[in-house]
């Protein structure tokens, strides 16, 4: 089911459809979809609240013609964002999609909301082969993991220089693109890998594997639901080595094992800080959030909302003039600073993409470093 968070047709005070005195299209929507509940919510959260506060904004200087911000909780499933996709499609107010978060239900969902020229741009899908279907409506506000998947396997060779590593990779769409890229450049180091699947939370055999091997530095490629319990399991048994991962584990659902396991563990990100984000969005999102600091994507999410509110400010209110508005965009993000200009495969420069290390420090994850492009 989706609900209506943001405003809604009937804040719109003239009529829901047209407003003939100035031919506003009032009453359109924009879907959020992505996990909100589930072991995965932790970050996926901090983009719904970037982009709720990119339609707050809007809102509050378009009283007499808003836009509803409306959640597809796909809880990172494939199976359940398919349905939900097929929902948005049907809704012919919904103009425009932000997301989907994760590379899997992205994947499942591309063709559907292709062939209804339903334009989406996700604020942290980053397989790469998202980009290669031919879909005019996939975009990305990030790099993906041929930029990511490197920098992070830089950051444990140069870094953290283990002579000995292991690899673990689950079984999305996400950590198996990723950990592919980080294995070429960590090879010489390997001593094993391995992989689980969505949904394991006990690794008895995959523990004595990791703490055997004589691995000091464990690169985990996929999301928190099976990495937490892997890495309080590897504490709970002895183990004292790093484990690195991508945006997928960058989330506060990570860190609930404790400090005392999570302490050191590096996570990723073809982002830079959200805290770092310009003043005034950091000062908005507290603001409207009761203080809480903006985690990770929460300043992408932010700006690629204002794409599509650009748009509709403009009179882009049809599903394909919006497309069009954005296959053209080319502006700076008020919150992030990048240049939003995409090619005709829905990537971004390589020039405004940047990855970041983060560290669990005292149950926070802390900026780390910017990992050197080469």
């Amino acid at each position: 089911m989706a609900a209506l968070v943001v405003g809604g047709a009937a804040a719109c005070k003239k009529d829901a459809t047209t407003t003939p005195t100035n031919n506003k299209v009032c009453g359109l929507k924009i879907g959020f979809m992505g996990g909100l509940t589930g072991d995965n919510a932790g970050l996926v959260q901090p983009m719904k609240n970037g982009a709720a506060l990119a339609l707050s904004q809007y809102n509050a200087a378009h009283t007499d013609c808003t836009v509803a911000l409306v959640d597809y909780d796909s809880q990172g499933a494939p199976d359940k964002a398919t349905p939900l996709a097929q929902g948005a499609v049907n809704d012919a107010k919904v103009v425009g999609i932000i997301g989907p978060a994760f590379s899997g239900e992205t994947e499942a969902t591309g063709p559907i909301f292709q062939a209804a020229n339903l334009v989406t741009i996700s604020p942290s899908a980053t397989r790469p082969s998202l980009s290669t279907h031919g879909w005019k409506t996939f975009h990305r506000g990030v790099g993906n993991d041929y930029v990511q998947g490197p920098a992070a396997g830089r950051y444990i060779a140069n870094i953290l220089k283990p002579t000995k590593s292991f690899l673990v990779k689950d079984d999305s769409a996400y950590g198996i693109a990723l950990s592919a890229e980080v294995e070429k450049i960590i090879s010489s180091t390997l001593v094993g890998k391995a992989e689980v699947k969505t949904g394991d939370k006990v690794f008895t055999n995959l523990v004595g594997q990791i703490k055997t091997s004589g691995a000091t530095v464990l690169f985990y490629g996929g999301y928190t639901a099976e990495a937490a319990p892997l890495l309080s399991q590897l504490r709970d048994a002895g183990w004292t080595g790093t484990m690195v991962g991508g945006d997928g584990i960058n989330d506060s659902n990570f860190l609930a094992i404790g400090n005392a396991k999570a302490e050191g563990t590096i996570a990723t990100c073809p982002c830079a800080p959200a805290t770092s984000a310009t003043p005034k969005f950091v000062t908005d999102y507290k603001a409207l959030y009761n203080g809480l600091a903006p985690a990770v994507y929460a300043d992408v999410a932010y700006d690629i909302t204002n794409v599509l509110l650009d748009g509709i400010a403009a009179g882009k209110t049809t599903r394909p003039d919006l497309l069009a508005f954005v296959n053209a965009y080319d502006k700076k993000g008020a919150a992030t600073g990048v240049e939003y200009k995409w090619d005709d495969k829905g990537e971004l420069d390589l020039s405004q993409v940047l990855v970041w290390s983060f560290k669990a420090t005292n149950g926070a994850w802390v900026p780390d470093q910017l990992i050197p492009k080469s």
